[in-house]
């Protein structure tokens, strides 16, 4: 009998047909990372202090900063950062009855009884130190006591990959690995475009969730797709490029950031990808593995013929018995299929773990560049000019070494360096910025690796449910992140570190039991 790979070693295992199918698709990997990770950008959240009337209205007679009225109206308070001016409560209190007058903006009042003035509430909005900067925190204002509605908006996204990633992931094993794909762009395009355009808050949550479950799973389907047309041994290496391409999104975003200002605007460039992948429809086969897996045989042929073809090699072997080695009884896909023998539970419960944590990990270390206070975009650029050797350092070790020590070794890394990082004082700013970005490192690394050795180790008949589902707990991953940052980073900035750190130690228990 006549397998799949074996007519495709002699139609070419990674050739011309398969170089330019891998380059194409990889190109879905860069506006997932602006996705993924764009909340950076569109709910920054700036310097802001109450508005007061009054004092507006004296800034604009006197032609004041910002800065300047806030120096001379805004009491400090102690946070878990230093020092800060309030944020959320205004001096109660008619700044034209006071000494405060254009040519003294100290006004005679100084900051020891500006702190034992009455208070109240920022009950006329905020100010926001962002000129010229608009992201959905500064429109909503979202701050202060409705702060959380911004960890939100990136848990609904988290919440529409966990949906998505299983129903696509259902339907791509189904109907198609094409087919399927070619819809969720579709509908990733309409849910982008009235992300872009939401009225009100509720609406934005709304949207994004619709967003988010067209987005992960399209990149998952490309990610298997592309796995299926080439041969075994090079399955790790397309793998592991489809994701450098994310790590090289993570570089574009903050330069796209800078540029265009509006978080509306930028929503809208990051669907625009989404849409022109409309176009794959002419250029990008069904997956043979999958048509096999059905029982198609003749098309599942006939598209081997013409990567064949297209690499400029013919076929000898007979293809009359040509079957899927990986095809058995099984012709549709099941939840269950993932929990049938001993070592298929091991595997799906492992590697679910792993997702978890990585994601966790990974989100949380990225988003925390919004809240340190430094140049946001520099930051940005610089921790993902780290990612980029992940990918190379997977290739060279895991053929020599293979899986698991490079798997526990980067775990081991990111762990460490995010519990060292926490503990580095703030005046030794290069040493705690340069462990924090082999943290950044070692996460990205094993983040990688836990994608392509899902693919691995599942047959073809449910390798993109399984991947779909192990990855679910990725999602639950995202929904927990902005919320284990956001809200530990109030009572200490350096706690979420700790976190991730004790999560990235307590992975390696469960990974030296997974052959990898």
């Amino acid at each position: 009998m006549t397998t799949f790979e074996d007519i495709l070693e002699e139609a070419g295992a990674f050739g011309r047909s398969q170089m330019r199918i891998v380059s194409i698709f990889c190109l879905v990997s860069i506006p997932f990372s602006f996705v993924y990770v764009g909340i950076v950008f569109q709910g920054f959240t700036p310097e802001h202090w109450c508005r007061d009337p009054a004092v507006s209205g004296i800034r604009e007679r006197c032609g004041w900063s910002l800065q300047d009225a806030r120096r001379a109206t805004v009491p400090l308070m102690n946070s878990s950062t230093g020092v800060t001016y309030n944020q959320c409560q205004r001096l109660d209190m008619d700044w034209n009855a006071t000494g405060l007058t254009c040519d003294n903006p100290e006004s005679e009042l100084i900051q020891a009884q500006l702190s034992t003035l009455p208070m109240t509430g920022c009950t006329d909005g905020w100010e926001y130190d962002y000129e010229g900067r608009q992201s959905f925190v500064t429109e909503f204002d979202l701050v202060c006591a409705d702060a959380w509605y911004v960890d939100m908006f990136q848990a609904m996204l988290s919440v529409g990959f966990l949906v998505g990633s299983i129903a696509i992931g259902y339907l791509a094993d189904k109907y198609g690995r094409m087919k399927s794909f070619l819809m969720t762009n579709f509908f990733i395009g309409v849910a982008g475009i009235l992300v872009a355009t939401s009225p009100n808050y509720i609406a934005l949550l709304v949207f994004r969730v619709l967003f988010g479950f067209g987005v992960k799973g399209g990149w998952m389907v490309g990610y298997v797709l592309i796995t299926e047309l080439v041969g075994v041994e090079y399955r790790r290496t397309v793998g592991v490029t489809y994701q450098m391409f994310f790590s090289l999104g993570i570089l574009i975003l903050p330069l796209l950031a800078y540029f265009i200002p509006n978080w509306r605007w930028l929503q809208v460039v990051f669907t625009i990808p989404y849409i022109c992948f409309l176009t794959y429809y002419w250029f990008i086969p069904e997956s043979p593995r999958w048509l096999l897996s059905q029982n198609k045989r003749k098309e599942a042929l006939e598209i081997t013929k013409a990567i064949a073809k297209e690499n400029k090699k013919t076929l000898s072997k007979n293809t009359e018995t040509l079957t899927d080695e990986n095809t058995d009884s099984i012709s549709t896909a099941s939840f269950m299929d993932l929990f049938k023998t001993s070592k298929l539970r091991k595997f799906t419960f492992i590697l679910s773990f792993n997702w978890f944590t990585s994601a966790v990990v990974y989100q949380g270390l990225i988003m925390r560049l919004g809240i340190l206070g430094g140049n946001v975009y520099v930051d940005f650029l610089i921790s993902g000019i780290v990612e980029l050797p992940a990918a190379f350092l997977i290739l060279l070790t895991i053929e020599r070494i293979g899986r698991r020590l490079p798997f526990a070794a980067a775990n081991i890394v990111a762990g460490a360096a995010c519990l060292i990082t926490a503990f580095i004082p703030d005046s030794m700013f290069w040493l705690k910025s340069a462990v924090a970005c082999v943290g950044r490192l070692g996460i990205t690394m094993a983040f990688e690796m836990v994608v392509f050795v899902n693919t691995e180790l599942y047959p073809t008949v449910i390798r993109n449910l399984g991947v779909s589902v192990c990855s679910t707990l990725c999602d639950i991953g995202g929904i927990i992140a902005p919320f284990l940052l956001y809200r530990l980073a109030v009572i200490w900035l350096e706690l979420p570190l700790i976190i991730f750190g004790t999560k990235t130690e307590h992975k390696l228990c469960c990974k030296i039991y997974v052959n990898v």
